[in-house]
């Protein structure tokens, strides 16, 4: 009786410890969101999302030109990891043997893990010494944050999809490729989106790779990918070096943006993956 006692009481001892690990997480977000609500809400405006930066020393401006870089390193990133990601995960998950394979997933773990001011000092030397800066190298640079992220949750929304599919595709004579392309992707189409919208809120963010790939730009809207594209992350970086309080406060406003949308997207990929794991297992 007295085992079972104790049982019990370390079991609600460790209940309680969880429970508080999780409330100090979120009163952590709770913080860093009112703190940076509070300071940059009241620099929101109409003429803060549609005019560029202002010249330094004249007020007003916005982020306009931020925000029509940030959308198009995101898109060309999101372009180059994706095709990659998800062949990368059906390979490992479909064809590879095991000791290809596990090398592999080793190396996309350790890829994901890489600090990015790393990864920003390589794409520096790869593509922009010699060169300019660009936002091709920008994107090349989240493209290569996001790849692991992308191929990783592919392979394991690949893995949760029944061995029955792929045991009656090859039971009528289908070949292996055509199985994967015709039935195991699109019952993983959902996780595979999730994964993307989880890596899409990890490099939105980023400001070291793009220090060093695309932060010499005008304060103009600039489509051009061969040139330096403005980003928010690194708007947010400038303005916050200045000892203009308007601009401080046009970086916290930049930054509420920038973690609105990091929220959004996560919320979306929670909602995509309880969804996709629905319609896999249920």
């Amino acid at each position: 009786m007295s085992r079972y006692r104790r049982r019990k009481l370390v079991n609600r001892l460790m209940e309680g410890l969880a429970t508080v690990a999780a409330l100090l997480a979120l009163a952590v977000l709770a913080i860093v969101v009112v703190s940076v609500a509070r300071r940059g809400a009241p620099a929101l405006s109409w003429d803060f999302f549609s005019k560029g930066q202002a010249l330094f020393g004249q007020p007003g401006g916005g982020i306009a030109n931020a925000l029509v870089g940030t959308v198009l390193l995101v898109a060309l990133a999101i372009a180059m990891a994706l095709p990659v990601g998800v062949l990368t995960a059906i390979y490992l998950t479909e064809f590879a043997p095991r000791r290809i394979a596990v090398p592999i997933q080793v190396v996309l773990d350790v890829l994901a893990g890489l600090p990015t001011i790393v990864i920003g000092i390589f794409v520096y030397a790869l593509l922009v010494i010699g060169h300019t800066q660009s936002g091709l190298a920008g994107a090349f640079s989240l493209a290569t944050i996001m790849l692991p992220l992308i191929a990783r949750a592919t392979q394991e929304v690949l893995l949760l999809v029944p061995s029955t599919l792929r045991e009656a595709g090859l039971a009528l004579g289908v070949r292996r490729w055509r199985t994967v392309l015709g039935v195991i992707l699109p019952s993983s189409a959902g996780g595979i989106l999730t994964g993307t919208m989880l890596a899409i809120a990890r490099a939105a963010g980023e400001t070291a790779p793009l220090l060093f790939t695309s932060s010499i730009f005008a304060n103009t809207v600039q489509t051009d990918v061969t040139k330096a594209l403005p980003n928010i992350p690194v708007l947010i970086f400038t303005y916050s070096e200045q000892a203009d309080p308007a601009l401080h406060e046009q970086a916290w406003a930049a930054a509420l943006v920038l973690m609105a949308f990091v929220l959004l997207a996560s919320l979306a990929a929670k909602g995509l993956l309880a969804r996709s794991r629905r319609k896999l297992t249920g």
